[in-house]
């Protein structure tokens, strides 16, 4: 190799390296911007009589007092600490679901779709299992539902759709969203329910808006919501647990 060649192929690798380099950094920067859980989501980490929250390697479980009646494998939105969700996952759990809130790299779950291998065989006193999750997280669940609907009852969409097509899935299948959304793109919201069973439930909370499905303030582009983000959660819930006991 001539001394020409060698310098070529040198500037090349400085070339290949400083394109690595500026794409992490700016991989870094995007996804060290993102929305905090509030003080009302750290309170509801907290155990008492009626749930006991614990943790299970990076992810927090939400364990009823009493006997769980189904399982819910939760995927977080993205950009968002998965610790927001907390308020929802204890409501969830107060009325008899246990839940697995999952934490994902960099707070996107397109980056682990495959969280939830393994969560069920953890429990096997639970023999019904769910899984959903909110915007992004709920799309990621969707896709994991498609590959694993003979180990799940269903999917829970929460401001969020399918791109995976579960139409013939066999699974339950319910998506809720808010009056004031800003966020969830509506067209493709239209577009991507012929992916969903042609029995899917759907709940619109009058009032409520993307972000009141967590507990992380305001988000960018959203609608301003009617409704107390409390409120939200709470109509949620409730939903939820008429869709797991039917």
């Amino acid at each position: 190799m001539t001394g020409k060649q060698k310098r070529a192929r040198l500037q090349i690798l400085i070339a290949v390296l400083a394109v690595i380099t500026i794409v992490a950094a700016a991989f870094f920067i995007y996804t060290a911007d993102y929305y905090h859980a509030d003080g009302s989501a750290a309170a509801a980490l907290v155990s008492d009589s009626r749930v006991t929250v614990e943790q299970s390697g990076g992810d927090l479980v939400f364990i009823p007092a009493s006997e769980p009646a189904a399982g819910l494998i939760f995927y977080p939105g993205g950009k968002v600490e998965y610790t927001a969700y907390a308020p929802l996952m204890r409501s969830l759990a107060e009325q008899g679901v246990q839940c697995v809130l999952m934490k994902m790299p960099f707070n996107l779950a397109v980056l682990d779709i495959n969280a939830a291998d393994g969560t069920a065989e953890k429990y096997p006193e639970i023999g019904s299992w769910y899984i959903g999750g909110h915007s992004l997280g709920g799309t990621m669940a969707a896709s994991y539902a498609l590959k694993h609907s003979g180990e799940l009852d269903g999917l829970i969409l929460l401001a969020s759709y399918s791109t995976a097509d579960l139409s013939e899935s066999g699974l339950k299948v319910l998506s809720v969203y808010g009056s004031e959304d800003g966020v969830l793109n509506m067209n493709e919201y239209a577009n991507d329910l012929a992916n969903l069973p042609a029995d899917t439930e759907e709940l619109v909370i009058n009032g409520g808006n993307h972000a009141g499905f967590g507990s992380y303030g305001a988000q960018s582009g959203d609608g301003a919501a009617s409704i107390a983000p409390e409120e939200q959660v709470k109509q949620t819930s409730e939903k939820i647990i008429s869709f797991i006991s039917e």
